[in-house]
């Protein structure tokens, strides 16, 4: 049987539609269309049902057939939400505190009643989050977690009280859930996050595993899907050091079985975007000051494979984890990079401008980009892709309206099984959109000459694979590279001591070939020069004065005879073979230059 073809909502401001996704690309009739604006549509985490409010009631239906389950007059309501198996449906309508009433509503599904009423003024962190099996929730209240099981929000079956809990993100997955906590520092004390399993909640003695930090205002934490570790991301909105305008981030690893680390970026700058592999095995980050790095870590967080620098900030997994989009959108110009995971190879490069969403097809082979207001009010609508680079849909808003929002339906995990990665652009009338390399301007006389590499608009750095063993190369412990770091500096600074060590001996010339010794005239003069010419060439001085005037170019060795004419002039002497400059100004310069001169004298004697 032929897997299904996901969905697309599409809310505007001309209504909201449900789309057949590709290959059709066509409105679905069994779902009739709502002419009114809608403040929010939400999809079922497996699908099955659709709901929205567009500012008189809310209606759930089902996908299937669009048949109506239940409706709720609900006006205000602006965020919806679904339990994970679609028991319980979430209300929440901005708080007034003249009203008086709940302003959260947890609604029974199948009879349609209110199960609790709940007073939740801020919009961060409004839903309950729930286990995938619905037998525990959890909100934060007054700085501390309340526990709920089976859906009985009447009673609180456990809490978790720290000083100030801040943030929290329960696992995926069913039991044993787990459960990030953050706590932000205070009085100098820093802040800190643990993992704590439901329900050993007896102390700091009790987490999983505890990382305490610096300079955090604010944190993201991401599970794994298979709730075994948490990427924290912490951020500050002033960067003291004034390297950056945007503040300072920093990522942390924390593991269930109590590992923790530091990810150690290879490069300054902001953290634009963080994602986990659906395997759970690696994680991608965007980091750095234009153009951007991206590298893949795995759980030792060690580099993997690192595809060099681009505008992007945005990364975004397949849902079977075998491709990934490297993207530049916001305040780029919305190039996409489209790599196979398993063969490090870049598949396509598409170019999507003036794009403000991006999201993944469930097939794991379509995507959809989107221009939506408010972030921009002008050439709205959204594009349908495959990953090859190829358009195969595309619709653009009447003049006058606005798109707001596109979302795919989802569906359950194994529903669409991962496909072999095709290079091949696939077929399509709109064709593809192949971003063209922007090229630097040229004056009219270089038009015509070959492009060398000082002329390219963008330096980047390309992609290396940094899997230990992938170039061949044997993994080497940490005492092994430094000593292997030595012995090379070692051989540098022997070679440049001596650079004719290491060329190999010419033949001998013919004798009759021979030119003849310059000679200046004076027998003792020309001994001198002969005895400074056996010497191993070491390079030649420039030595200047404290005016900096040319007072010779001889010799290094026989430098040693000049600096003795004036002791109290100012030498510089510069290594123009070696790039090295060593300033004569103290006693201690006399006494190495004195023993070099002995070595000198030494040398001549033996020869």
């Amino acid at each position: 049987m032929a897997p299904p073809a996901p969905l697309l909502a599409v809310r505007g401001s001309d209504g909201t539609v449900l789309l057949r996704g590709p290959p059709n690309c066509e409105n679905n009739a069994d779902f009739q269309r709502d002419p009114r604006q809608s403040r929010y549509v939400a999809f079922s985490r497996d699908g099955t049902l659709f709901a929205w409010c567009n500012g008189e009631k809310v209606t759930v239906v089902k996908v299937a057939d669009g048949s109506q389950v239940r409706s709720f007059d609900l006006p205000k309501t602006a965020m919806l939400e679904f339990s994970p198996l679609n028991s319980v449906l979430a209300t929440w309508q901005v708080y007034t505190g003249t009203q008086g009433d709940a302003n959260l509503q947890l609604w029974d599904l199948q009879t349609g009643t209110c199960l609790k009423a709940l007073y939740q003024k801020k919009v961060q962190g409004w839903c309950p989050s729930w286990s995938d099996d619905e037998k525990i929730a959890v909100r934060s209240v007054n700085n501390e977690l309340h526990f709920f099981e089976n859906n009985d929000f009447n009673t609180i079956a456990n809490k978790l009280h720290l000083q100030k809990v801040s943030e929290f993100v329960l696992s995926p997955g069913s039991q044993p859930s787990k459960v990030a906590v953050y706590v932000p520092g205070s009085k100098g004390a820093p802040s800190f996050v643990r993992l704590y399993q439901y329900p050993n909640f007896g102390g700091p003695t009790c987490a999983l595993a505890n990382k305490s930090f610096f300079k955090a205002d604010r944190v993201t934490m991401l599970w794994n899907k298979k709730a075994t570790a948490v990427l924290v991301q912490a951020s500050v909105e002033v960067d003291k050091t004034g390297a950056s305008y945007y503040g300072e981030q920093t990522l942390h690893y924390l593991a269930t079985n109590g590992e923790t680390s530091a990810v150690q970026l290879q490069k300054n700058g902001p953290i634009y975007d963080v994602a986990w592999s659906p395997s759970s095995t690696e994680f991608c980050v965007v980091y750095g000051f234009m153009p951007a790095k991206a590298t893949v870590y795995n759980l030792k967080c060690d580099p993997v494979f690192d595809f060099g620098t681009g505008p992007r900030n945005a990364v975004y997994y397949s849902p079977q984890g075998h491709i990934l989009v490297l993207a530049g959108f916001g305040n780029l110009r919305g190039q996409m990079e489209v790599w196979d995971v398993k063969k490090w190879k870049q598949v396509s490069k598409p170019q999507a401008p003036d794009s403000t969403h991006f999201a993944w097809c469930p097939d794991g082979e379509h995507v959809v980009t989107s221009t939506c207001a408010p972030r921009l009010r002008v050439s709205n609508g959204y594009k349908i892709w495959h990953y090859t680079g190829t358009v195969l849909y595309k619709q653009d808003t009447p003049t006058g309206t606005e798109l707001w929002e596109t979302v795919w339906q989802p569906f359950p995990d194994g529903t669409f099984p991962e496909k072999p990665v095709k290079y091949q652009a696939a077929p399509s009338e709109l064709g593809s959109t192949e971003a063209k390399p922007a090229q630097a301007y040229r004056p009219p006389a270089l038009r015509n000459k070959p492009v060398t590499a000082s002329s390219k608009l963008h330096e980047e750095e390309p992609p290396q694979n940094m899997r230990p063993g992938a170039t061949g190369d044997k993994q080497l412990s940490k005492t092994a590279l430094k000593n292997q770091k030595k012995r090379e500096a070692k051989k540098a600074a022997k070679q440049e001591m001596n650079p004719d060590a290491l060329e190999p001996q010419s033949d001998p010339s013919p004798a009759s070939s021979a030119q003849p010794e310059p000679s200046c005239g004076d027998p003792e003069t020309d001994k001198k020069i002969k005895n400074v010419k056996k010497v191993k060439k070491y390079g030649h001085c420039l030595i200047v004065s404290s005016s900096y005037q040319l007072v010779a170019e001889v010799p290094v060795v026989s430098c040693l005879c000049f600096f003795q004419i004036d002791l109290t002039v100012f030498f510089q002497i510069q290594y123009t073979s070696l790039g090295k400059r060593v300033l004569l100004h103290n006693v201690i310069d006399l006494f190495i230059f004195t023993a070099m001169k002995w070595i000198y004298h030494k040398h001549t004697v033996d020869n």
